[in-house]
C-alpha cells in the first residue's frame, strides 16, 4: 500500500491512498486542478482514482470533489446525513458515482474500507481505515476527543494521520473571537497537540507505526511546535521512538510523507 497526505490542514485537505489495484482519495478540499498538479507530482492521475471517500462536509474536505467527478467519472462515497449536508455545494454529480455509505463497511475493488465515526461539528462525521493484504491505513482528523471506539479501530494501523490541530495556549490568547476557540476546545471541534500526544500513547501496542500529525491549524499551530510537543510527551512516557513510532508532520501546501508498506 501507499500512503501520501496531497494537503492537510484548514486550508484544505485531500489524502492518497492506494493498494496493488485501487487509489482513492480521502477527501478533496482544494480545487480540483490543484489536486490533479499534486497527484502529478507523485506519478499518480486523476483518471486512475477509484473513489473519494468524503470525512464530513466542510468545505475544506469537499472543495473540489465535484470538479474531479465530473471529470474523471470518479464515484463518490458518503453517508446519508453527509450527502444531505452536502446538498447542492459540489454541483451535480452523475447518479451512478453518489455512493452512499449505508454501513461501516465497503470494499473498493482489493481494498477493504472500515468507516467509524468521530467527534465534530457536522452532519455525521467520519473516519476511514483502509485495509489490503495485512496492510492498513487509517485517516482520522476533524475529532473533538479521542475516544475508545477510535482507540481500538486504529491501534493495528501502519499508517495513521492523526489530527494535531491546535496549541491550546496560542487558540486561548490568539486572535479568534471567543465562540470559535470554544468550538474548537470543544468536544465537537479539534484535537489539541497535548490530545494528540495523548491519543498515540493509548494506541502504542509494540508494533511499529507512522503516525502523521496532520490539519494543523495555520494561525494556532506550528509544524515545529506540534511535532516537539508530541515528541516529548512520548518520550516522558518512555515510549521508543526508534523502535515503536516514526513521527512526522504533514505539510499543509503540498505533497508530504509519501510511504509504501
Amino acid at each position: 500500500m501507499k500512503f501520501c497526505s496531497l494537503f492537510s490542514g484548514s486550508s484544505g485537505n485531500c489524502i492518497f491512498v492506494s493498494s496493488n489495484e485501487t487509489r482513492i482519495l480521502i477527501d478533496a478540499g482544494l480545487s480540483g486542478k490543484t489536486i490533479e498538479s499534486a497527484l502529478c507530482s507523485i506519478g499518480e492521475t486523476g483518471k486512475e482514482i477509484d473513489g473519494i471517500l468524503i470525512t464530513h462536509e466542510h468545505s475544506d474536505h469537499i472543495k473540489g470533489v465535484g470538479v474531479l467527478s465530473r471529470k474523471y467519472d470518479i464515484p463518490v462515497y458518503a453517508t446519508p446525513k453527509t450527502w444531505g449536508a452536502i446538498g447542492t455545494s459540489i454541483g451535480a454529480i452523475k447518479e451512478h458515482n453518489l455512493k452512499t455509505i449505508d454501513n461501516n463497511i465497503l470494499n473498493i475493488k482489493d481494498l477493504d474500507i472500515v468507516k467509524y465515526s468521530t467527534s465534530h461539528d457536522a452532519a455525521d462525521p467520519s473516519g476511514y481505515s483502509l485495509s489490503c493484504s495485512g496492510k492498513k491505513i487509517s485517516i482520522t482528523t476533524d475529532l473533538g476527543y479521542f475516544s475508545d471506539d477510535i482507540k481500538d479501530q486504529i491501534m493495528d494501523s501502519d499508517i495513521i494521520l492523526l489530527e494535531s490541530n491546535h496549541d491550546i495556549e496560542m487558540l486561548k490568547f490568539g486572535p479568534y473571537p471567543y465562540y470559535l476557540k470554544r468550538r474548537i476546545l470543544s468536544d465537537e471541534g479539534h484535537l489539541s497537540n497535548d490530545a494528540c500526544a495523548e491519543a498515540i500513547i493509548k494506541i502504542v501496542n509494540g508494533s511499529k507505526k507512522n503516525i502523521i500529525l496532520g490539519h494543523l491549524s495555520k494561525t494556532n499551530n506550528f509544524p515545529d511546535l506540534a511535532y516537539k510537543t508530541v515528541f516529548n510527551a512520548l518520550m516522558d512516557a518512555g515510549i521508543d521512538l526508534k523502535k515503536e513510532i516514526n513521527i512526522a508532520v504533514a505539510k499543509r501546501s503540498e505533497p508530504s510523507n509519501y510511504i509504501e508498506i
